[in-house]
């Protein structure tokens, strides 16, 4: 059987903030409207982190924006939102969690076979120098493929 992935949102701040050592799929428990404002992408991860309390993974500080058509059974935007993985993933994260400088940070929200999944990249703050580098780096790029697009 074929995966059918459609991607909601997608957290480019992420990969230039943080360097990526490591990714994990996780679910996500969600209520009615919450789910049907995804399906109009009404979402924004780029301030989320994801954190465990009580060894449970939750993820702080996503905004998805109240569904339009709701009532007063509407959502709060901002709430903490359980996320589901293994308990022998949340342990390994546990552990990792505690080095120094490393967080869990949202980088894709997708549907995949009709759920919401959320894909967690468990990053390493870059310093402001190496900031610079990557978009020296993506300058370099974008000038090499216009180069080759002249000729």
């Amino acid at each position: 059987m074929q995966e059918k992935v459609v991607q909601i949102v997608n957290n480019k701040k992420a990969r230039f903030e943080y360097e990526i050592l490591d990714t994990f799929e996780a679910g996500i428990v969600l209520t009615g409207t919450e789910v049907k404002a995804l399906r109009m992408k009404k979402a924004n991860i780029e301030d989320g982190y994801a954190r465990i309390i009580n060894s449970e993974m939750f993820i702080v500080n996503v905004n998805i924006s109240e569904y339009e058509k709701g009532n007063r059974f509407n959502h709060e935007p901002l709430r903490d939102r359980k996320l589901l993985l293994h308990k022998q993933e949340i342990k390994r994260l546990t552990g990792k969690l505690k080095e120094k400088g490393l967080t869990l940070v949202p980088l894709q929200m997708y549907f995949k076979n009709g759920k919401i999944k959320v894909l967690l990249g468990l990053g390493k703050g870059k310093a402001k120098y190496d900031k610079r580098r990557a978009i020296q780096k993506r300058d370099v790029d974008r000038e090499m493929q216009r180069e080759w697009r002249n000729r």
